[in-house]
């Protein structure tokens, strides 16, 4: 049993591991929404997989020094052979069975089914002189409103509140489930009027999260979709602990453009203040923050958070309730070990041989636990681009593996052949082969 490394295999796992990134954010970009999250998924391990394997195999091809020179010669075309099934064909059902388990609601998270739309209607919205500085002149904030409850599905519960200095409740929690519901509650807001009121964000949470204890259902979990030009001081614990203790996601839109010349640098630094609370009331609660220069964007924003509504992939950040869920959290860890550990194996049966599957699969759990928490940590955080993340795990990943053999020590395995009339001995072993230099299987 040696510990050895085969530098020119840890390069080419690199490499494949980047190319399979690759090609998984491509998928990423191009699918996601617009087909099964689990096949989004199980695909995307499925490439990674495979290029990982066809650098590794690749690598033992030029330079076998991890299985030996016997088994390039002898049964390197049986590799080739299992190259497809044990990465591409094995993690496509790998990865989609992990991700189906990843989204099952076993830990207690309700599905989001009650939304509240949280509105400004203080007077910084409106600037009733020609040519003003309101925020939304056009009133397109609740145009967007209103598009997005003609898009809400038939499951949905929808309550509108609008505030100034004061909360007003515009709609009750209704359902949405027919068109003439939801002509319904359009009609409500086509009849808000303007005011020139200043904005308590504090006394509109507080109704809102009444709204939510009062007419919510036990069964379904809510989110509240915020949208606000400015935020005065607020206390932050006070607002942010019960909507945390209920697991009520607040979604901040910040209506505003941090760089408009037309304010002066007194306004605009009160403007980035009062977004930075935006902010931090979103993160604290497992929401979102979306900052929009001007009222024409609205509609993509509102729309953004409700696809992503209760979003959790093993790829990409968890929103809405499932956010600060600890079981979503340790299963994700959990979930991508196995999958590290499952690589490991899975190259090491593609060598056929079973020191290199022990090795690798322990170094693929090692490396699983290490990607695992830089997916956890990286993508619920706002600090880092997400697929920068994805690809810190993945070179991880591979970069461990094929290390591990330093770590785990691994011999070249005696395949003894089987002929007919194997009582006889291999006539060719005393011609000065060397019986150790046999590579072997499992």
């Amino acid at each position: 049993m040696q510990r050895k490394v085969n530098l020119l295999l840890l390069l080419l796992a690199i490499v494949g591991g980047a190319v399979g990134f690759g090609i998984g954010e491509w998928w990423l970009a191009r699918f996601e929404g617009q087909i099964s999250r689990v096949v989004l998924v199980g695909v995307y391990f499925s490439v990674l997989a495979f290029c990982i394997g066809l650098g590794c195999l690749v690598a033992e091809m030029i330079s076998p020094k991890l299985s030996g020179k016997s088994w390039r010669e002898r049964y390197a075309g049986f590799s080739w052979q299992l190259l497809v099934p044990t990465t591409l064909a094995a993690f496509l059902i790998l990865g989609s069975l992990f991700e189906f388990v990843y989204e099952l609601d076993l830990g207690g998270v309700k599905k989001v089914n009650d939304i509240v739309l949280l509105i400004d209607n203080s007077g910084s919205m409106v600037d009733s002189k020609e040519g003003g500085l309101g925020n939304d002149n056009e009133g397109k904030r609740f145009d967007a409103a209103k598009e997005l409850i003609e898009r809400m599905d038939g499951d949905k519960r929808v309550a509108v509140l609008t505030f100034d200095d004061q909360a007003q409740l515009i709609q009750p929690f209704t359902s949405v489930a027919t068109n003439e519901q939801k002509q319904r509650v359009n009609f409500k807001i086509d009849a808000i009027k303007p005011t020139d009121y200043p904005t308590d964000i504090d006394v509109a949470l507080s109704e809102t999260l009444k709204q939510i204890q009062d007419q919510g259902s036990p069964d379904n979990g809510a989110m509240v979709i915020l949208l606000s030009d400015g935020v005065t001081d607020i206390d932050m614990n006070k607002v942010v602990t019960p909507y945390r203790e209920k697991r009520v996601p607040i979604n901040a839109i910040a209506l505003g453009d941090t760089e408009n010349s037309a304010l002066n640098q007194a306004s605009l630094q009160e403007l980035k203040n009062g977004f930075a609370l935006l902010q931090k009331m979103a993160e604290r609660t497992g929401g979102t923050y979306t900052n929009v220069a001007n009222a024409d964007q609205i509609s993509l924003a509102f729309q953004d958070i409700y696809q992503n509504l209760d979003d959790h992939t093993l790829l990409t950040e968890r929103t809405g309730a499932p956010a600060g869920s600890t079981y979503l959290q340790v299963l994700h860890v959990i979930l991508i070990v196995l999958i590290g550990a499952a690589l490991g194996i899975a190259l090491g049966v593609m060598f056929d041989n079973r020191f290199l599957a022990k090795s690798f699969g322990i170094g693929g759990a090692v490396s699983g636990l290490v990607a695992g928490l830089i997916l956890e940590l990286g993508l619920q955080g706002d600090e880092v681009n997400h697929s920068g993340v994805r690809l810190f795990a993945v070179l991880a990943l591979a970069t461990i593996i094929a290390l591990f053999t330093l770590v785990v020590p691994i011999r070249e395995q005696q395949r003894k052949e089987r002929r007919r009339g194997a009582k006889y001995k291999n006539s060719s072993a005393g011609l000065g082969q060397r019986s150790d230099d046999r590579s072997s299987g499992f």
